[in-house]
């Protein structure tokens, strides 16, 4: 089952709830299936690693970023540059684009 996400790929977002509230951050990668998106910068967790000589890793202590939920996070409008919920109508054309809900202008042209 996979949920109804209002955001994409390269969006720009801010982190409404968490311990990394008001961080803003690029959407990296979007699972919607769980509901979740990771964003760059953002909910960063540290993962032990083995090297592994094959794959050319050196083993030690990463940071990278872990899925964040997507009611955690709003998009930010570029126009306006305020976090703000995200709107869907239909265009001239008959296409589906997403919107501002703040000041009306389009994420996608």
């Amino acid at each position: 089952m996979t949920a109804n996400v209002s955001i994409k790929k390269n969006d720009t977002v801010e982190v409404l709830t968490g311990r990394d509230r008001g961080k803003r951050g690029r959407v990296l990668r979007v699972l919607p299936e769980k509901a979740k998106a990771v964003v760059e910068q953002v909910n960063m967790v540290k993962r032990h690693t083995r090297p592994n000589p094959q794959k050319n890793i050196k083993g030690g202590i990463l940071e990278k970023e872990a899925p964040i939920s997507i009611s955690n996070v709003a998009v930010v409008c570029k126009e306006c540059g305020k976090s703000t919920r995200v709107g869907s109508r239909r265009d001239n054309d008959g296409v589906a684009v997403r919107y501002c809900v703040r000041c009306r202008s389009a994420f996608d042209k």
